[in-house]
């Protein structure tokens, strides 16, 4: 049974979650930097999340868009979950097969190791959920 149990929650949880790196003294100013775009489609549940990293702050746009990113990557919500609690190596699900992705992907690659710092903060934003599902 997925994690979340519905769009709405990825887009409060795995959206939250960039919207929180963004103000992390340490992390948002390098990811803004990067000036990246990329789509996540989400699986089980279906969800989309466009991000932005623009020079001002990062932009998190939920569901569809005409926003043209650089890279598009495709995951179950669950490793989203995983890769955020810090459980989850995205480079070897790349390289697995369980994330897909098209575009430059080693652009992507290269912000992964910015993410650590937020791990702890989303473990905290989640915190209240995992009480309620028992994990």
């Amino acid at each position: 049974m997925p994690y979340f149990d519905n769009a709405s929650e990825v887009y409060q949880y795995l959206g939250g979650v960039f919207r929180t790196a963004d103000s992390h003294p340490e992390v948002g100013p390098r990811l803004r930097a990067s000036r990246l775009t990329f789509r996540i489609d989400y699986f089980s549940p279906a969800a989309t999340l466009t991000v932005r990293m623009l020079p001002e702050g990062i932009e998190v746009v939920e569901g569809a868009t005409d926003v043209r990113p650089d890279v598009r990557l495709t995951m179950s919500a669950d490793n989203g979950d995983r890769f955020w609690r810090g459980e989850y190596n995205a480079a070897v699900g790349l390289a697995t097969g369980e994330v897909r992705a098209r575009g430059p992907v080693s652009k992507l690659l290269g912000l992964l190791p910015l993410a650590k710092p937020v791990f702890p903060l989303y473990r905290e934003m989640i915190a209240a959920k995992d009480r309620k599902t028992g994990r």
